[in-house]
């Protein structure tokens, strides 16, 4: 990103999994953090982290981003950030169990998290990268934009709507000097299925067993093909071959088909299951 963007970068889902990776690869570079999530002892942890070993400048932002008020306060911080030059739209969460039976409540925290914050402070910070001519917003996705997974019908809705909004977006800077991102993880170790509500139906052993060793990747090694790409404009970054393989029959029509294979190896775990959020591997929120 050295010779792209340069500035501060602004992380929300930062103190844990991709979001701590971001932080960490763009602190080695000398970039000053502004770090969002809930969780104030790791935030503060890995701030502590990158200013012994990197010398930057770190905000903590304590905020919950299914809060209105919490998204309100971070729009605020932003209109003050003169150096603002990187977005990444990292916080989120999955939860286990078909829509009809999951709690409503909890599908529109996700909606609030993965949509209207992520569109909020895409609107917040794109004046002044378009005013500046420099700039760039990455959006984490999924591969269940492309692949509609059962027992995840809300979650693959948000992350097809930010992988389009991505795209979309793109299109609408091209010439600015305003980059935009759309990152499909894939298979990433970064502690997804160690929530309890995973355990609880089994799905890290189910998970593990059913994609090998060789299609995973670190979150450190996502980060870096994600700057990368980033680098040479790239608005779809689906690293590793998991991930692009997901993209490509999804956009050959597919996910019917998989979807079908979806459910006869999982179906049953998430049949009935009570709906507690678990946190993305981007993440906390």
């Amino acid at each position: 990103m050295d010779g792209t963007v340069a500035g501060t970068a602004l992380i929300t889902g930062a103190s844990s999994g991709i979001g701590a990776a971001f932080a960490r690869h763009l602190a080695s570079r000398g970039h000053e953090l502004v770090l969002a999530a809930r969780r104030l002892d790791l935030l503060e942890d890995l701030a502590a982290e990158m200013r012994q070993k990197h010398g930057v400048s770190v905000e903590v932002v304590v905020a919950d981003l299914s809060r209105p008020a919490d998204v309100e306060r971070i729009e605020r911080l932003v209109a003050g950030i003169q150096s603002l030059a990187l977005l990444i739209n990292n916080a989120g969460f999955g939860t286990v169990g078909y829509f009809g039976e999951m709690d409503l409540d909890k599908q529109l925290e996700m909606i609030q998290v993965h949509l209207v914050a992520s569109v909020r402070l895409t609107r917040a910070v794109l004046p002044a990268m378009i005013s500046a001519r420099r700039g760039a917003i990455i959006n984490v996705s999924s591969p269940a934009a492309f692949i509609p997974t059962p027992g995840n019908a809300t979650y693959s809705g948000t992350k097809a709507f930010l992988t389009a909004f991505s795209e979309a977006l793109a299109a609408e800077l091209r010439g600015t000097g305003v980059k935009v991102q759309a990152l499909v993880p894939g298979i990433t170790h970064t502690g997804f299925y160690d929530t309890a509500e995973y355990r609880r139906v089994g799905m890290k052993s189910k998970v593990e067993s059913t994609i090998p060793e060789a299609m995973w990747m670190s979150a450190e090694e996502l980060v870096a093909a994600s700057l990368e790409s980033l680098e040479r404009g790239r608005v779809l970054c689906a690293p590793g071959f998991a991930s692009r393989l997901t993209v490509v029959l999804g956009r050959m029509g597919l996910t019917p088909l998989v979807s079908r294979l979806l459910v006869a190896r999982f179906g049953s775990e998430l049949r009935g299951s009570p709906g507690g959020g678990a946190w993305d591997a981007s993440g906390e929120r």
